[in-house]
């Protein structure tokens, strides 16, 4: 018998994960959306209106937000971490011994861990000591403001247990929000890391001006590259031909809500890391750390990631956007 996800905690309300809360309690369920800073958590609970990270969108009464991680975990049937992926750890420690005893533990975040190379759905396992089948992961096309302002979306629950992943199905099913579910945790997380990555590439090759072939060419080619270290790792390689996969790259390689995409643009312009950073509002984006860590995957499991790696030289090596492109273009012909 599936188990029932009525009461859920979401941890982090920034962007995506104020959005995800909506969808929740579009659905019908209860949440109680943690937030960092006092005034966030007020202004959802007046006014129903997350000002500084979805300003303009009604958020449903069903939604009460708090500051107080004790009162948002008490007694809820799935816990959901919205924090970004190099902070999850951190956060987790703390509130590792509020969590429900059998609740579901939710990944929002899409990311590899800097150092220990670790999936987020990893990182949960070992912080919060629970078996992998107790852990799930969403990932698809995620742009946090156009699901938030209703537009038709999907997405993808992957958890070893089929059971929890329906459970959740059934849990986040809106009018305009469809969920389909998959077992395939590790093709989906490295998807969803990896596609920021090349999203960035993306970014990079529009700021020099370059159009839709060029980006067609990178979304493709890192379709292969993400592919194949998702096989080398052990995932399913048709996980990169849907939602997961296929569908949140081309999404977050294209739209200018992408903020790894406008990043790269920025990069691409001739900025500097530190520059775009401070356009960015202070933030890096997810994949500028993300391509760290996966490219010493890839090195470690002898998998080429050509793009990837182009990144990760022009976020951290100092190689101009420009000669990233000649390079990627020059390489020695080979078949597809």
């Amino acid at each position: 018998m599936t188990r029932r996800v009525q009461r859920l905690a979401v941890l982090g309300a920034g962007s995506w994960g104020t959005a995800f809360a909506k969808v929740l309690g579009d659905a019908g369920r209860e949440v109680i959306l943690w937030a960092r800073r006092p005034e966030v958590a007020a202004s959802i609970n007046e006014r129903h209106i997350n000002r500084d990270y979805m300003a303009g969108i009604v958020l449903p009464p069903t939604i009460t937000a708090t500051t107080d991680p004790a009162e948002a975990l008490d007694g809820v049937d799935a816990v959901v971490f919205g924090v970004p992926s190099q902070t999850l750890r951190e956060n987790l420690a703390g509130w590792r011994d509020l969590l429900p005893r059998d609740a579901t533990l939710v990944s929002l975040a899409k990311g590899v861990e800097l150092g220990t190379l670790k999936r987020m759905s990893e990182v949960i396992v070992e912080v919060a000591d629970v078996p992998p089948e107790q852990v799930a992961v969403v990932s698809g096309p995620n742009l946090a403001r156009e699901i938030a302002a209703e537009e038709p979306s999907a997405t993808v629950i992957a958890c070893i247990d089929h059971d929890r992943a329906v459970a959740l199905q059934h849990a986040i099913t809106a009018g305009y929000f469809k969920a389909y579910t998959n077992t395939d945790v590790i093709g989906c997380e490295l998807a969803g890391a990896g596609k920021n990555v090349i999203a960035l590439a993306c970014g990079m090759a529009a700021g020099l001006g370059y159009g839709d072939n060029t980006r067609a060419t990178l979304i493709t080619r890192g379709l292969a590259e993400m592919s194949r270290l998702g096989v080398a790792l052990g995932a399913d390689p048709l996980t990169f031909a849907g939602l997961a996969g296929l569908g949140d790259l081309v999404a977050t390689c294209s739209s200018p809500l992408s903020r790894n995409r406008t990043f790269g643009e920025r990069l691409g312009r001739g900025e500097t890391l530190a520059q775009a950073e401070e356009a960015n509002h202070g933030q890096v984006a997810e994949g500028v750390k993300s391509c760290l860590s996966i490219c010493e995957l890839g090195r470690r499991h002898g998998v080429e990631l050509p793009i990837s790696d182009a990144v990760r030289r022009v976020c951290h090596e100092g190689l101009s956007a420009a000669d990233m492109g000649k390079e990627l273009i020059t390489r020695a012909p080979r078949p597809e």
